[in-house]
């Protein structure tokens, strides 16, 4: 078994834990892959009992032939793993080092449980549709997809946007907002909820549209099939608005159209057996939680 790692910059409180992942995998003699960044900022403060490969982006991936991808952080750093595996479905397990861990949901304390599940193939394959963004400037590049969300947001914090929304070029709604959210199901436990959107079950085929903050007091979101292209025209007082691929962030002019639909690709995320996504809920958002319950 081939096993990648991807991780952030931490604090010092979490080099036990990346220095039991590296003593685990050599135990087990697997053959690891370390992100060149990450392995610059560990280099000096763990010891590795084993060599590895170094690699550097998804070409690398590709050609070592990964079985796993193992992302070392909260679930901003799952989602960078998105764009290093891209369309080459490998799978990938998140251990948390943040707060919530919605995405990255195996414990720090369950560490050396969670890899030998994964040596002895003890999990399945959760199959998670991505988001595709389409414009004539060919947005965010080789990177234009999103596991959780596409949002449109007003640059400063002056007047509110008009987005002009079509669905299959048939017009939706104009929705004089701060933004828009178009979140897939696992979107829809992070931005699209905090700004009053519904829960989506993975695997629904299904995403929502959120408005944030609208001043249209009868306005709410709306879920849709996956199979639909939706296409947004921007209009307000600043020429300039933010449009943004899961994490990342580009600063468009509102002379600029753009299409979202349902990617080619989706993502594999590794659930343990011992996992399913409603305690997840349960467990991580206190989902239905009531005293006279327990």
């Amino acid at each position: 078994m081939k096993i990648a790692i991807y991780g952030r910059q931490f604090n010092n409180t979490v080099l036990p834990h990346v220095q039991q992942i590296f003593n685990i995998l050599a135990e087990h003699n697997i053959e690891t892959l370390v992100h060149d960044k990450y392995n610059h900022f560990i280099s000096g403060k763990i010891f590795f009992p084993k060599k590895f490969q170094i690699y550097r982006n998804y070409q690398d991936l590709i050609s070592s032939d990964v079985d796993v991808m193992i992302s070392l952080g909260g679930d901003g750093t799952l989602l960078d793993t998105v764009t290093l595996i891209r369309d080459s479905n490998i799978p990938v397990i998140g251990i948390n080092f943040g707060r919530l861990g919605f995405l990255a949901s195996i414990n720090k304390d369950d560490i050396s449980s969670a890899i030998n599940s994964l040596i002895n193939k003890e999990f399945s394959l959760d199959k998670r549709v991505q988001l595709c963004i389409e414009s004539e400037l060919n947005l965010f590049g080789n990177e234009n997809f999103a596991l959780n969300d596409v949002t449109i947001h007003k640059r400063d914090t002056s007047a509110m946007m008009i987005v002009h929304a079509y669905l299959n070029g048939d017009f939706l709604n104009s929705y004089w907002a701060d933004g828009l959210i178009v979140a897939t199901p696992t979107g829809s436990t992070a931005y699209s909820l905090s700004c009053g959107g519904p829960i989506m079950f993975p695997g629904s085929g299904n995403m929502v549209v959120t408005p944030i903050s609208p001043h249209n007091l009868n306005v709410r979101p709306i879920v849709l099939s996956d199979t639909n292209i939706l296409s947004f025209e921007i209009e307000g007082r600043s020429s300039k608005y933010l449009l943004t691929c899961d994490s990342r962030t580009e600063v468009i002019d509102t002379s600029i159209k753009v299409r979202v639909k349902k990617a080619d690709f989706g993502i594999n995320l590794i659930r343990l057996n011992n996992e399913n996504y409603l305690s997840t809920l349960r467990n991580k958002l206190l989902w239905g939680i009531d005293t006279r319950n327990y």
